[in-house]
């Protein structure tokens, strides 16, 4: 018994070991032969396998090395700090593209690529491997996880192709004027966006080819395949094939493959030949952004503002004064026009397009360091030869460009450094040479006596008394008036409306009178960073000795400076933040508008809005009044508000345009269904009040700042 039993049990393993194995055989015999182990006229493709990367990957970090040079030999640029945020950074404006859909369409299908290179990436790594080693598979990838990707991936790849298709007949066909490039800076780069869809169309359809060929080749066989999911490129193409012969298949698997592979690596080393080399330093710029904003950079990373004068040159002359950073900007521009479309002085046709001033400075650092060869000699001046004067002179710093940019591109440092090139050299609009004498001599651009800064406080009455502090008198707040509202006769009723809510909310305040000088905001943004300097030092000194505890301005630029530019001085305070606090606390009460008919519109201005973040207080100050009826001025509002036109020395230069950039806004604002704009900034009022003017529009249209709508309705 034992031995028929012994009989049957050693049978009985024999026969499970010849079906296992005949199993197995089945399941392991491939459907077609790999790249790895196919043969071309004789020879082997995995010699062709491993070329291909070798030479791709050759190329390509020769390319990068001599692209890497210029960023070698710039100046020194500090952004190693605050690392924490600038993951941060590049976790929600590079990965999840936190900017793009402001321009919907465009952004959407940036999107559906970026991602799907961003899943793909994995894949396409794969199939290099593959073509050497046989049966490779990414690490964690052999299991579970490994299905879900490929579905997911199967997905991906089809979205993409679909993305590109309608961004090729969007730059092709329709043509958005963003895109456009007028004839003095060169030809578009839209047959070179169309070229780059498609070799990414190339990589989507190759792979999918290349699945889709091996599946159903699996299917002819009876051999287990990888589930293709329903409506993907590969499931369409598996179909499509299902009648192929195992010859064409083959054929087919191997032609995907390589095509995959050579367009692979002639895209990568395509890359940094033009607008597309951002798709490989757009993570490093943005880790490398500018985290704080209405700051400027300083003349020279490591040089102390007492050791200023020490330096034989200011700012950017030649192409190696740019910082390391800005290079990298010059190299990132996508050129998808975002910048130029919301600058304001590009809107009214001054000569300035933020986009160019990336475009012109990349072309001129490859010209200047070529791929191939040594450097082309000197370097060109930047102005006259690359960038004209009135270009950067007709930058009104408001951020727009910057705030817009999805790869975190800057563009204010940039001109800030070339006009301090333009001053060095003693080369100054002369409508700008006289305010700037008044601000050294006077210490404001109107160059009036510093005596007569107080001057406004004289009409104010007895009912609202500001201290002049000085040796015997101080206070708890300062209020920094600035030059505008000292000297300027329209804008002092900003300064008595500032007094009197101060005066209201029961605040103990004062002013510097003649010890203060102007803020010296406009005075560093115009390239004059000693006089800035000068400024900065007089004002520091006078705040310090008054004794104050904390500062308020109804002038975002003074704002914008005390806050930005200023250091060791207490903190620093808008109006609007004031008035609100106040009215929530019941320090101040308001009547109810006194004009119902009335319908308001707030204008941010850039150095209050953009620069400083402040949207919420001024709105809510103005709705703290009981039935007023506010509007928006919508896509042009908050972060995206339009500039006046007017800050600071720009009432004094005199731009070359088609339009006043006023006069647009005055028009948004009608539009919007307004008939009263709030300025939260004299420079503002000054720039719309002007532009109604000049528009025919006083009938129909006022302005007002916002600290005279608050005074009017206060109840004292």
């Amino acid at each position: 018994m034992n031995t028929q039993l012994g009989f049957l049990l050693n049978w009985g393993r024999k026969f499970c070991k010849i079906v296992t194995e005949g199993v197995l055989k089945h399941i392991m015999d491939p459907a077609l032969i790999s790249p790895a182990s196919a043969a071309f006229l004789g020879i082997p493709t995995k010699i062709f396998s491993i070329l291909i990367p070798i030479i791709g990957i050759g190329i390509f970090a020769f390319i990068m090395v001599r692209r890497i040079s210029p960023l070698v030999k710039a100046a020194p640029d500090e952004r190693f700090d605050r690392i924490a945020q600038r993951f941060g950074s590049v976790f929600k404006i590079w990965l999840a593209q936190w900017r793009q859909p402001r321009y919907m369409l465009a952004g959407m299908l940036h999107i559906l690529i970026f991602a799907g290179f961003i899943i793909l990436g994995a894949r396409s790594t794969q199939l290099v491997i593959l073509g050497f080693s046989e049966n490779f598979v990414l690490p964690g990838f052999d299991g579970r996880l490994g299905h879900i990707y490929n579905f997911l991936k199967d997905y991906a790849a089809t979205w993409v192709l679909i993305a590109c298709i309608i961004a090729a007949i969007r730059r092709g066909i329709f043509k958005p004027q963003r895109y456009a490039v007028p004839p003095r800076y060169g030809k578009g780069h839209s047959a070179e966006a169309i070229f780059v869809l498609g070799l990414i169309s190339m990589l989507m359809i190759s792979e999918s080819l290349f699945e889709a060929s091996l599946t159903a080749a699996q299917v002819q066989k009876g051999i287990h395949a990888e589930f293709l999911p329903p409506l993907t490129l590969a499931w369409l193409f598996s179909h499509m094939l299902a009648g192929a012969s195992l010859a064409s298949l083959q054929g087919l698997h191997l032609i995907a493959y390589f095509i995959h592979d050579l367009t692979f690596f002639f895209f990568l080393c395509f890359l940094p030949f033009g607008k597309h080399f951002h798709v490989i330093t757009s993570l490093f710029n943005v880790f490398f952004m500018r985290l704080d904003r209405g700051n400027i950079k300083p003349v020279r990373y490591g040089v102390a503002d007492e050791k200023l004068d020490e330096l034989e040159s200011f700012g950017v002359k030649l192409l190696e004064d740019f910082t390391w950073k800005h290079i990298l900007d010059f190299y990132t521009c996508a050129d998808c026009g975002r910048c130029s479309d919301r600058c304001p002085a590009n809107a009214v046709g001054r000569p300035l397009s933020p986009r160019f001033i990336s475009i012109k400075g990349r072309d001129d650092t490859y010209r200047k360091y070529p791929l191939i060869g040594s450097n082309s000699g000197d370097s060109k001046p930047l102005i006259g030869d690359i960038y004209s004067e009135d270009e950067i002179w007709s930058c009104t710093t408001c951020g727009a460009c910057e705030q817009e940019c999805p790869l975190g591109i800057e563009y204010i440092d940039k001109i800030v450094d070339l006009r301090r090139g333009m001053v060095d050299e003693g080369n100054v609009p002369q409508s700008l040479q006289k305010p700037l004498g008044a601000l050294e001599k006077r210490g404001n651009p109107w160059g009036k006596m510093e005596k007569k800064r107080a001057d406004w406080t004289k009409e104010l009455g007895e009912d609202c008394t500001v201290k002049i502090l000085g040796k015997n008198k101080t206070a708890e707040t300062l209020y920094f008036t600035d030059s505008i509202s000292s000297f300027d006769d329209r804008m002092q009723a900003i300064a008595r409306s500032t007094a009197k809510i101060l005066d209201g909310a029961g605040i103990d305040f004062g002013i510097l009178g003649e010890a203060e000088k102007d803020s010296g905001h406009e005075a560093r943004r115009f390239g004059e960073e000693m006089l800035f300097q000068d400024l900065k030092d007089q004002n520091t000194e006078a705040i310090l000795n008054s004794g104050v505890e904390k500062i308020v301005t109804a002038d975002p630029h003074a704002f914008n400076a005390l806050k930005k530019d200023y250091t060791e001085i207490p903190p620093v305070e808008h109006i609007s933040q004031v008035i609100v606090r106040s009215v929530k606390s019941g320090k101040l009460r308001l009547k109810p508008v006194e004009d119902s008919s009335k319908i308001y519109v707030y204008h941010d201005p850039c150095y209050l809005g953009r620069h400083n973040n402040l949207y919420d207080d001024p709105r809510n100050a103005v709705d703290a009044i009981p039935r007023l009826k506010r509007v928006e001025m919508e896509g042009n509002c908050r972060d995206r508000s339009f500039c006046c036109g007017g800050g600071g020395l720009m009432l004094f230069y005199e731009p070359e345009e088609e339009q006043r950039m006023g006069v647009l806004r005055v028009q948004m604002a009608k539009e919007a269904g307004a008939n009263v704009i709030i300025a939260a900034c004299p420079f503002c009022l000054v720039n719309i009040e002007d532009a109604i003017k000049v528009s025919g529009l006083e009938s129909q249209m006022e302005a007002i700042d916002l600290c005279e709508l608050v005074v009017r309705h206060i109840i004292f």
